[in-house]
């Protein structure tokens, strides 16, 4: 049953071959034989699940392509009544009193869930080495990194714990995991998914979106969980499509760019050797290929890194020790107590994130340094708004390598921001974009193919990815666990 797509499970609930309870114990099953190896998940709702899933069985309606199917969150998104930590010690005890409106949403359709997922600390990382609880592995060789920071939610749905997962993507932290564990994970554009109730990194990139098996099953997650909320001010009345009306598979009439600036300086030969082939595939398929420059690409990182944590600064100042969340036992006088429950309760890359954003926001620096980087992200936007007046999609490699070992890149920040250099520019300009299994290096590690589209445009990414996933093997291997 836990191979199964989300499509193929929905067909065994309708047929009566398997019940929601006892899929969700073969789930729970496998989090239980494989979990210590891996360390996917930081809170299993073993009953809550089997409760759920009862319901289901008695209300016998599997209408929804996603009633009674299993899935976890990653813990940076609010649950009632379930503990929610950011995987920070300054959350460690955090039981939020209101659902996020994506939980919400995924309750309406019937979803089942497993438990929450670990992430890097409040999602600042590209490996899930910053988290408070400890790293999460890949599935594929537990010496190395699943990726960062929804680590957690890749390889929980590479290693079947779960159909499906919900993570965060600020600069790439869906997509470069998907592609370190080979699964489908996809980035949406900024506003597709309302972020009430999800934990802010930057809030003008934080995206929500689907970890998956395939392509099919991440356009039945988003057609459940997109569109406008009024809890939400920056989700715009944008119509949202039955999104598996495009799962096409040739390519005949679309265009696709190929960005020379990602193929350059910085990514393995092994890596672009793999996403060449794919691109070939993409070919045979009947898609007219193209070149494109986007020649702001060399300056994405210290633009995504300057704006980015400008916002993460602010948006971690309400954790003060004082409403919620971690307090000193060592303090006597009020600033003293915010400095060291701050001190206390914030990992390494959150202090260095809260120190880089407020020293960019500080007077004498905010012309010089935030300003220039806000100029910098509207001609990017500008950019690709261009490139997709000339080609319907993108196709770049999602990482520059595969995945590293753990350790590896714990003690060189700049080494571990360069993991993202693929990534970041699609959050800056704010369109959408999907990470596929493309396939794998000569040690067997996973290697991503990323799909960029333009804003609202997920249909184009479901199409492209479809069509390859359909011609090639890559997302129908599993690891051995």
């Amino acid at each position: 049953m836990i191979d199964l797509t989300i499509a193929q499970t929905n067909q065994g609930l309708k047929e009566g071959k398997f019940s929601a309870t006892e899929l969700t114990q073969a789930y729970l099953d496998r989090i239980d034989q494989t979990d210590d190896k891996l360390h996917s998940y930081i809170t299993i709702t073993k009953d809550l699940a089997l409760e759920q899933a009862k319901k289901v069985d008695e209300a016998g309606d599997f209408s929804s392509p996603l009633s009674g199917i299993p899935m976890n969150l990653k813990d940076v998104v609010c649950t009632s009544g379930i503990k929610t930590t950011a995987c920070s010690k300054i959350l460690e005890n955090f039981v939020p009193p209101y659902n996020a409106h994506v939980y919400d949403r995924l309750l309406d359709a019937g979803a089942i869930l497993l438990g929450k997922t670990n992430t890097d600390e409040f999602t600042h990382g590209s490996s899930t080495e910053h988290s408070y609880f400890g790293v999460t592995k890949n599935p594929w060789n537990t010496e190395y990194v699943s990726g960062g920071s929804s680590g957690g939610p890749a390889a929980s749905v590479a290693a079947d714990q779960c159909a499906f997962s919900i993570g965060t993507d600020t600069g790439g932290s869906i997509r470069q995991p998907a592609s370190l564990c080979s699964c489908v994970g996809l980035k949406v554009t900024y506003g597709r998914v309302p972020r009430y109730g999800v934990m802010s990194y930057g809030s003008s990139f934080d995206t929500i979106g689907p970890f998956a098996k395939t392509v099919e099953d991440a356009a039945i997650v988003l057609k459940a969980i997109a569109g406008k909320s009024e809890k939400d001010a920056t989700t715009p009345d944008v119509p949202v499509p039955n999104y598996t009306d495009f799962l096409k598979e040739d390519l005949k009439g679309v265009t696709i760019g190929i960005p020379k600036e990602y193929y350059g300086e910085g990514v393995e030969q092994e890596t672009a050797d793999v996403i060449n082939e794919g691109i070939d595939v993409l070919k045979k398929l009947g898609a007219e290929v193209i070149d494109i420059s986007l020649s702001l690409t060399k300056y994405a990182i210290p633009t995504y890194y300057l704006l980015a944590k400008s916002e993460a600064s602010t948006n971690l100042a309400r954790y003060d020790g004082i409403k919620y969340g971690h307090t000193t036992d060592d303090a006597k006088e009020l600033e003293e107590i915010y400095m060291k429950s701050r001190q206390e309760g914030f990992g390494d890359e959150v202090k260095r994130a809260i120190m880089i954003g407020t020293y960019a926001l500080s007077a004498g620096y905010y012309d010089a340094f935030y300003l220039k980087a806000a100029k910098v992200r509207a001609l990017m936007k500008k950019e690709f708004e261009d490139a997709f007046a000339k080609c319907d999609a993108l196709i770049t490699p999602t990482s520059p390598f595969p995945a590293f070992k753990i350790g590896e890149k714990a003690d060189d920040p700049l080494a571990m921001y360069m993991a993202d250099v693929l990534t970041v520019p699609i959050n800056l300009a704010g369109v959408c974009a999907m990470s596929i299994p493309g396939g794998f290096s000569k040690d067997g590690l996973p290697i991503g193919m990323q799909i960029i589209a333009n804003q609202y445009k997920e249909e184009n990414l479901f199409h492209v990815g479809h069509a390859f996933e359909k011609a090639t093997e890559w997302h129908a291997k599993k690891p051995n666990l």
